[in-house]
């Protein structure tokens, strides 16, 4: 085999794993997600504003790595619940401004235990998971 063949091998792709991984590891969330009526994505946009509260709909997108497109209608569905509200701001009408209602912050205490949950199904050394939590974000901020 050439190297040029072997490099078209689906073991020796870097981009490979890391997809699958990522459905896996996503996918072990959905029996958690259910009961709250929330998808992954919507999950990690309320981990941010748990975070801090509120944030506007660009610094969501930049914080997430996910475009305009695929963040505002989630908003919706988030905001159509309950969890969230959408206001516009009165300088800037281009920028949205999303807050988390009361209901949204009570489903902070529902959603405490899915990380220790999720976590208890990867079978990661702490040591490992500090590894590769560090190189993933070091690929995130080089890419």
């Amino acid at each position: 085999m050439s190297d040029q063949d072997a490099m078209l091998l689906l073991d020796n792709q870097l981009c490979f794993p890391l997809y699958a991984a990522a459905r896996k590891v996503t996918g072990l969330y959905t029996p958690y997600f259910k009961p709250l009526g929330i998808t992954y994505t919507q999950y990690i946009v309320m981990l941010v504003l748990w975070e801090k509260e509120s944030a506007t709909v660009g610094d969501l997108c930049k914080k997430l790595y996910l475009d305009n497109g695929t963040v505002t209608p989630l908003l919706k569905k988030l905001e159509e619940r309950g969890y969230v509200c959408r206001t516009r701001s009165k300088e800037d009408e281009r920028v949205v401004t999303v807050t988390l209602t009361d209901q949204g912050r009570a489903l902070k205490e529902e959603a405490v235990k899915i990380p220790l949950q999720v976590g208890e199904c990867i079978r990661l050394a702490p040591e490992e998971a500090a590894v590769l939590h560090s190189l993933l974000y070091k690929i995130l901020e080089t890419v």
